[in-house]
């Protein structure tokens, strides 16, 4: 089945006899569904390993290794991982994927994970590929110094580029929810191409230029 990698759109095959396809399509509608706009962030950061940095680094500046009675935490961590990924992989999808990724049994004292047919590593990565192409877009386009910021959000607001999309488009509320963001941009970039303006990178290339061209001319200066 053919699916559009450029926007973010992924397909994972069961090949056992009577398997099927199943194709993940990292929306604003799918990103909506894994809660709030600022859970959405925070599955984004557990997904990425936020929680390993900010636990193991300090351990590491103060012991240089990581102790064996901190393996069940880490454990525990990468159990958090894992569930935060399954959701993006469902939300993704509008076929039940529990054959794919498995799931949790009670064993009574503790809950234990049953795998299905993708790893687990597997399951994070690609859980982390579909919300870069989901909430921040992937899309190679000219992007102005001025639209550039150092700032990070802790909100996801998806309704706010469905309604974006709708304005700019002339789609219907049905269309711009099934839009991803590296697609969205990509639409932005087709419609307004000739934006006016220095990207971050020019911006400081001719910063650059311009203070050195002024020391050359001091310096020569300061000689005569």
């Amino acid at each position: 089945m053919n699916v559009l990698k450029e926007i973010g759109e992924i397909c994972i095959s069961d090949s056992r006899e009577g398997g099927r396809d199943y194709i993940l399509r990292p929306s604003f509608e799918a990103m909506a569904r894994l809660g709030d706009p600022a859970e959405i962030v925070d599955l984004f950061a557990i997904i990425n390993g936020s929680e390993y940095g900010s636990f193991l680094d300090p351990l590491y500046d103060r012991l240089g290794r990581v102790p064996e009675w901190i393996i069940p935490t880490l454990a525990a961590m990468t159990d958090r991982m894992l569930s935060a990924s399954v959701r993006v992989l469902q939300a993704c999808c509008t076929e039940d994927m529990s054959a794919v990724f498995g799931g949790w049994e009670d064993k009574g004292d503790h809950t234990e994970y049953q795998p299905g047919l993708m790893l687990r590593e597997d399951i994070i990565i690609i859980a982390s590929q579909l919300l870069l192409h989901g909430i921040i877009g992937r899309a190679k386009i000219r992007r102005l110094q001025r639209h550039e910021s150092s700032e990070t959000t802790n909100e996801f607001r998806a309704v706010e580029y469905i309604n974006a999309a709708r304005s700019h488009f002339g789609m219907s509320r049905d269309e711009a929810s099934r839009l991803t963001m590296t697609e969205f941009q990509l639409l932005l970039a087709a419609k307004y191409p000739d934006q006016k303006g220095f990207t971050r990178e020019e911006y400081d290339s001719v910063v650059d230029s311009y203070l050195e061209r002024k020391k050359q001319r001091l310096a020569a200066h300061q000689v005569n």
